[in-house]
């Protein structure tokens, strides 16, 4: 049984032993660091740390290369160069990498060349299949070495429509081996949001899958695959994925034109030759293509790196997640989200990586911790919704899984709130820390995260990113203290973006980043900077409340709601009224509940006497479904277009459109 969470401001929930935090990366780094610019840092100091690396930018940057050994050729002439002009600064000139190299050789000894598991993958039956790094090596290169017989050639564009799989791990590789441009989707977006989104960039190849699996049903997307195939002009090749359910299989019912191939997987990466090298290409040589959620519109083709998303990332996991090649290491995800582009990095320190595709909640609730045991995972990454759902199931891991080895739990997708904090140290383990980590598709990255080496406070995220210069401000560009404000960046960092396909002269890119704030990032979340350095963040700038004139992060209200037994799950939003907003809460409640009065007067209660007056809802109402998109983000902007009598442009970017038929034409709405 689930113990009732317990919550009491500024509470310290956990912190590293002396010894741990003495033996952490983070501590070897800092060692590094002074004895080559003979500094002073403590490793109990982060504060200390992290201004320094803010100060020297170049030095910090240099330093993680070197104390990462990046595979490289041409050493860069400076590491630098226009540092304090955001939009034109130039990271390692001259220098040149492979991502896919880094990820595959970075650290790589003969026992995890030949004993060590790379991936290991699951899905909803079981177990999969495991590889080790030498066998995934050997299929990245004979199917990069397929691809250029396709004709694939540096700069040339993939995409692909594939579950969370090692054949998807393989494919990304050898796509940036060649020095390709590498684009995903999840396979459960339909025809329309893959257009939507490859249609931009003109890929060459697709990789896809015939099916998928999601709550023990098997769903054929062939029919989207022909529809995408008469869309996309550009493309010439398309590589399926073979059956993965042991089921036997229809056959392939793909309708083609006449001039794209097509060949299975297994095909294509049986393809051998002898003289096969990795590409190295300018550290900013794009690796790739990201999009925005595309809820208000097409969606943004985001370009990233190579060099930006290898440094970070290695940064992120080494530093902030401690990291190590003894590690096993999970998120769920999809490929459609930038938290899978993470996890594969994780290949770069020698560490196992596990997938999982499919619902997790099923074969049942707890099924990613019987993952989590079975395998030893020490780094476990899940979305703050599913922490939440775990403990209005009444889950507790703790009591039913053995679980020794898990020492970082990291959550992100939305705000974690302060009762799930507590939730994880109660009925998962006291013995980790949990990670609450803020940043985004964007910066494909975090601004925001955890850290080994500092305490866990209830409700907080522990700390900026090393060298990241984030502060909140105000409208009028003032810092602020205890006090919520817009996350922005003040310097550059290697993994910004290059910048937007199809937009020749920077305008969109500028105008979503930097034209609120002259020569800083503006992020678009609603933060806070705490008094122990940490940070809330209490929702999407372009999602805050402001009846009356006040400003009220979502995230303030979901985090009183969710105490509320009897709600599930709720999406609160601002309806234009009388020349002013007034606040709508609709929930969704458990199995045969229906909302009262006693049930809303209870919410009513529990934000009025948590929050404030003008937190608490005019109205609430109940609905059967919450619109999310595909990664599990409730779509707070698409509930607000519908009730304010606007429409839904982009519906295929969501998981669930049909939900958004609960919030039409509600004539609770019109008094």
């Amino acid at each position: 049984m689930s113990v009732k969470a317990e919550t009491s401001p500024n509470q310290k929930l956990w912190e590293a032993s002396t010894e741990q935090k003495q033996n952490s990366n983070l501590a070897k780094f800092i060692k590094q660091l002074n004895e080559k610019y003979t500094l002073d840092l403590n490793v109990f100091d982060y504060p200390a740390l992290h201004k320094w690396s803010v100060q020297n930018r170049a030095l910090f940057w240099e330093s993680l290369w070197n104390y990462c050994q990046i595979i490289h050729s041409q050493d860069a002439s400076s590491v630098l160069e226009n540092p304090n002009e955001i939009t034109k600064s130039i990271w390692f000139k001259n220098s040149k990498l492979n991502f896919a190299e880094n990820l595959l050789f970075l650290g790589l000894n003969e026992k995890h060349a030949s004993q060590k598991q790379a991936l290991i993958e699951y899905n909803e039956i079981g177990k999969v299949q495991s590889l080790s790094y030498q066998q995934l090596i050997d299929a990245v290169k004979n199917l990069a070495a397929f691809l250029k017989a396709q004709g694939l050639q540096s700069g040339d564009r993939v995409a692909a429509c594939m579950p969370n799989c090692a054949e998807t791990v393989i494919a990304m590789l050898a796509t940036s081996s060649i020095g390709a441009i590498w684009s995903s989707c999840s396979p459960d977006f339909g025809a329309k949001g893959m257009l939507d989104r490859f249609e931009q960039i003109q890929p060459k190849i697709l990789f896809t899958c015939l099916n998928y699996q999601y709550k023990g049903k098997i769903i054929d997307i062939q029919d989207n695959i022909s529809e995408l195939s008469r869309g996309l002009t550009s493309l010439q090749t398309i590589i399926y994925l073979d059956n993965k359910f042991n089921k036997s299989s229809q056959g392939i019912n793909i309708s083609l034109q006449d001039n794209i191939k097509l060949f299975s997987f297994n095909e294509a990466k049986q393809y051998q030759t002898e003289d096969f090298h990795f590409e190295q290409n300018p550290f900013n040589h794009p690796l790739y293509i990201m999009f925005s959620s595309g809820t208000t519109g097409v969606p943004k083709c985001i370009v990233h790196g190579a060099g930006g998303t290898l440094l970070q990332h290695l940064k992120e996991q080494q530093l902030h997640c401690n990291l190590t090649p003894d590690d096993t290491i999970f998120y769920f995800s999809t490929c459609g989200w930038m938290m899978w582009n993470w996890l594969i990095s994780a290949l770069a320190t020698k560490a196992t990586v596990v997938l999982y595709d499919g619902s997790p909640f099923h074969p049942k609730t707890d099924y990613l911790f019987d993952i989590a045991q079975n395998e030893n995972i020490s780094i476990m990454g899940l979305g703050a919704p599913y922490i939440a759902a775990l403990e209005k199931e009444v889950i507790a891991p703790k009591q039913s899984h053995k679980l020794e080895n898990l020492k970082c739990i990291l959550s992100t997708g939305s705000p974690l709130s302060a009762e799930s904090f507590s939730y994880v140290y109660q009925n998962i383990s006291d013995k980790l820390c949990l990670s609450s980590i803020s940043g985004g598709t964007d910066i494909i990255s975090c601004f925001v995260l955890g850290n080994p080496n500092l305490p866990v406070y209830q409700g907080e995220i522990q700390c900026a990113g090393l060298a990241m210069d984030v502060d909140v401000y105000s409208d009028e560009g003032l810092p602020l203290r205890e006090q919520k404000g817009e996350l922005v960046c003040k310097q550059s960092f290697p993994s910004m973006p290059i910048g937007f396909w199809n937009d020749e002269s920077g305008q969109k890119f500028y105008k979503a980043y930097f034209a609120r704030f002259e020569n800083h990032w503006a992020h678009g979340d609603y933060a806070e900077i705490t008094s122990n350095h940490g940070f809330i963040i209490h929702g999407r700038s372009d999602a805050v409340l402001n009846p009356g004139g006040v400003r009220i992060g979502t995230a303030e209200i979901y985090r009183q709601v969710q105490q509320v037994d009897e709600v599930l799950e709720s999406v609160v939003v601002g309806q234009n009224w009388k020349d002013d907003v007034r606040v709508i809460l609709f929930v969704r409640l458990k199995p045969d509940l229906f909302l009262n009065e006693t049930i809303s007067e209870t919410i009513k209660k529990v934000i009025r006497n948590n929050t404030t007056p003008r937190h608490v809802p005019k109205i609430i109402l109940q609905v059967n479904d919450i619109p999310k998109t595909k990664s599990g983000k409730i779509v707070e902007l698409a509930v607000k277009e519908i009730i304010n009598g606007g429409e839904v442009k982009n519906i295929e970017a969501l998981a669930n459109p049909e939900a958004l038929n609960f919030f039409k034409n509600r004539s609770e709405l019109l008094i």
